[in-house]
């Protein structure tokens, strides 16, 4: 079912969307397009597809959340410079250095 112009001014209205007047007839063009597009594919023969397994009222699965280090091919005082207890010290900027 086409959308009308006018019906796009409602939409965005509703929707609190700013569309001004000179964009209506694209944006009507491209929204017949989306739907056209929607009832092409509403034809489709599903009967024999089977429903996708795992996805259901409790969701898919989850796997556990294991975050494992990643082990560094460097050292840190190859790295940097200077460095203590693993971290990498950095001078001071001259803006701070009176602090």
């Amino acid at each position: 079912m086409p959308v009308t112009e006018a019906q796009i001014g409602k939409i965005a209205e509703l929707a609190r969307l700013a569309i001004d007047e000179a964009s209506v007839p694209a944006v009507t063009a491209q929204l017949n397009s989306i739907l056209a597009h929607m009832d092409v594919l509403a034809k489709v023969d599903t009967a024999s597809v089977e429903p996708v397994a795992g996805v259901g009222a409790d969701g898919a699965p989850l796997r556990g959340d294991a975050v494992d280090p990643v082990p560094m091919s460097t050292t840190t005082p190859m790295l940097a410079p200077e460095s203590r207890d693993g971290f990498i010290l950095v001078p001071r900027l001259a803006t701070h250095e009176e602090l």
